[in-house]
């Protein structure tokens, strides 16, 4: 059932769908600076990877990178379905978008773009979630 789910993480995930990444993670922040426990944890982890995708839009690579890794680490354990989403498409969708930032060995890479079409969404698996 959707009313589960609070409005700002059904926003925030709107939002990253949207590919507003920024506005997506200062609506999910405030939602995390609320909750406790496990959900606390996943939550930084969508703010991580909507962060990493800005920073990636912007070409802060390094910073990209690093939270590309960090937000792998906190979504990972959650497995293949958590709150609604299907993490685990999720996560392999956000290894392809990053999989060339992560393979260069530039400290300054020069040749990495984001690309439109490797950004990933955020797929639900509870009816309505997303809209």
């Amino acid at each position: 059932m959707t009313t589960d789910y609070p409005e700002q993480y059904r926003e925030g995930l709107r939002l990253f769908n949207a590919e507003d990444f920024f506005e997506c993670h200062e609506v999910i922040e405030e939602l995390w600076s609320e909750t406790l426990g496990e959900p606390k944890k996943f939550l930084q982890g969508l703010i991580q990877a909507a962060v990493a995708l800005f920073h990636f839009g912007n070409e802060n690579f390094g910073g990209a990178k690093k939270l590309y890794n960090s937000a792998r680490d906190k979504l990972t354990p959650f497995g293949d379905e958590y709150m609604g989403i299907a993490l685990g498409r999720f996560l392999a969708d956000f290894k392809v978008c990053f999989q060339q930032l992560l393979d260069n060995t530039e400290a300054y890479p020069t040749t990495v773009a984001i690309q439109d079409e490797l950004v990933p969404k955020i797929h639900a698996t509870v009816e309505g979630l997303i809209e």
